[in-house]
């Protein structure tokens, strides 16, 4: 097993994990099998409770892992299924650990920080890195190792050490550092300036970590002599210097990556069975990188969310957006509107806001609603029923705000509510379901990959689905439309199309006679991915564009 380990310097957020799914994605495209693992030092046991503003959405893996959304770019790079174990906590650590202390394993010995908490580090991953992630069952042979936070953290240090202790167990030929840097340009001077870079490799190898390959961000592409005064001062010859400047679109990444040499490298440092060059897997990423920006075409989406002024909060909304846009030839020009500057002037916090979030929600041709499941604020959107021809997909809560929308417009269900936003409600359209368990929020949801059951053969999702009978895409909600009032609509226009496979759960919804209106109560974009995207977004880019129509008479298959 070959272990590359990616830490961070300077400052975080600088895009290790773009950085350590473009080289997953290279390694890949070179014929070998790769997983990933994402470290991230905080105490939480998971992702799941977090608010989307501290890290980002909360992304879901099959398995039902609530995770870091660096996992998403790593299964979206790499065409693969990761398990919520590829993503290791400081608390699942130390809750793993305690758990072998109260049981007694530690023989009455005193726990300590070192050896057994970083033995334990060094244990699941060398455990972890070997679980299959491909259909073919087989281990794979590379695992990148994405450290989170900077160098020099405190939540970071047990980490950083059971690395240093790792590389020798390893060995030298199966284990390298990637350390991703910052150089900043001042605009004052427009300067290059190399000493972050300096101070962060510094405090790296003064914790006993040595990068093999010094990867540069910056706004600029990095100059020569800067390059070669970090190659000086960092002890790495020049060709260990690589340079990631800002790019038009994610997709260059592992081409600049490739076309620095870092293929090459990897095979003479870690020996690794690869050709001369890169599989046709690369050459795909090359020519989507070329197409994306050429594009000339655009299309205008409005998402209507709860967290819109953290775009992360959103990123595999974003993605499935982007992959389905990119599919039609076309820019996706995406348009964030915050949920609570819809609603009426009165409850406004600015009334400026209110027309300005209207006027551009009617610009775009088609919409999404989005918000995250937990509450109250910016729920209310019947006003969007007085513009029943717009093309719409509601995600999760969306799909359940749609329903109770149509009830009270169209059903003359006034008081029809969720009870997630009003307990005791008169009319209960949307309830907490079972699993529930209130007070606890940490893995508690319908969380995970689950069947969802076509329950006609005359269903638009369907067919964009390639006309299958059922599908399993990944959940993550706590509440459900209430299946005992689904008989009041049963003469309506709105049909729910897809269900669990008991046919006790919604999960699919389509109005009649309209261009495109579906709610699903899954979120279909973590399943997304560059070169597959995700049937529901696909659909509504394709009716936004005019092109739906003309794709489901050509049996629903994209041309090359």
């Amino acid at each position: 097993m070959k272990y590359i380990l990616v830490t961070g310097g300077v400052i975080s957020g600088i895009g290790k994990g773009i950085i350590a799914s473009s080289i997953g994605t290279i390694l890949k495209s070179c014929g070998l099998r790769v997983t990933a693992i994402k470290i991230d030092p905080y105490i939480n046991i998971d992702a799941g409770t977090f608010s989307p503003y501290e890290h980002g959405e909360v992304f879901v893996l099959n398995d039902g892992g609530e995770v870091d959304l660096d996992l998403g770019n790593y299964e979206r790079f790499l065409d693969i299924n990761l398990y919520k174990d590829n993503n290791i906590t400081t608390g699942k650590i130390y809750q793993h650990v305690i758990n072998k202390e109260r049981r007694g394993d530690f023989m009455g010995n005193t726990v300590q920080v070192v050896p057994h908490i970083t033995d334990a580090i060094q244990e699941w991953v060398m455990n972890q890195a070997k679980v299959p992630v491909e259909a073919s069952k087989e281990q794979p042979q590379v695992c990148v190792i994405e450290l989170g936070g900077t160098i020099g953290d405190i939540e970071g240090m047990a980490f950083v050490e059971a690395f240093r202790q790792f590389q020798f167990k390893a060995k030298r030929e199966n284990f390298c550092n990637i350390h991703v840097s910052l150089v900043p340009q001042p605009s004052s001077t427009g300067e290059q300036k190399t000493k972050p870079t300096q101070n962060s490799v510094r405090a790296l190898r003064g914790l006993g970590l040595s990068p093999d390959l010094i990867i540069c961000r910056s706004s600029m592409p990095v100059e020569m002599a800067v390059k070669e005064k970090i190659s000086m001062f960092c002890h790495v010859n020049p060709e260990q210097v690589i340079c990631i400047q800002d790019v038009y679109s994610t997709y260059q990444v592992p081409v600049l990556l490739e076309e620095q040499g870092v293929v090459k490298y990897f095979q003479e440092r870690l020996h690794l069975p690869t050709g001369d060059s890169a599989s046709n897997l690369l050459y795909k990423w090359k020519n989507m990188a070329e197409r994306y920006e050429k594009l000339q075409k655009t299309c205008s989406i409005a998402l209507v969310g709860k967290y819109t002024k953290l775009l992360d909060c959103y990123a595999s909304v974003f993605k499935a957006l982007e992959h389905s846009a990119l599919a039609i030839n076309h820019k996706l020009n995406l348009m964030y509107i915050d949920s609570i500057d819809l609603e009426p002037i009165t409850e406004s916090e600015d009334p400026v806001k209110f027309h300005e979030a209207w006027q551009k929600l009617c610009k775009g041709p088609g919409w999404g609603f989005e918000p995250a499941t937990l509450g109250v604020r910016g729920w209310r959107l019947s006003r969007l029923s007085y513009r029943r021809r717009a093309l719409r997909i509601g995600i999760c809560l969306g799909m359940q705000l749609a329903v109770i929308e149509f009830a009270r417009n169209c059903l003359n269900m006034e008081d029809a509510h969720s009870t997630e936003f009003e307990p005791n409600t008169l009319v209960p359209l949307v309830i907490d379901m079972p699993e529930y368990i209130p007070g606890n929020l940490g893995g508690t949801m319908r969380l995970g990959m689950r069947r969802t059951v076509f329950r006609t053969e005359n269903s638009l999702l369907r067919k964009i689905y390639g006309d299958v009978p059922f599908i399993e895409e990944r959940h993550r909600h706590r509440y459900e439309v209430n299946p005992s009032m689904i008989n009041r609509f049963e003469h309506s226009d709105l049909r729910f199309v897809g269900q669990d496979v008991d046919g006790e759960r919604m999960e699919i919804l389509e109005l009649a006679n309209h261009p495109y209106f579906v709610g699903v109560q899954f979120h279909p974009e973590f399943s997304s991915r560059p070169l597959k995207p995700s049937p529901p977004y696909l659909g509504l880019l394709l009716a936004a564009t005019g092109n739906l129509n003309a794709f489901v008479q050509q049996g629903c298959k994209l041309s090359a």
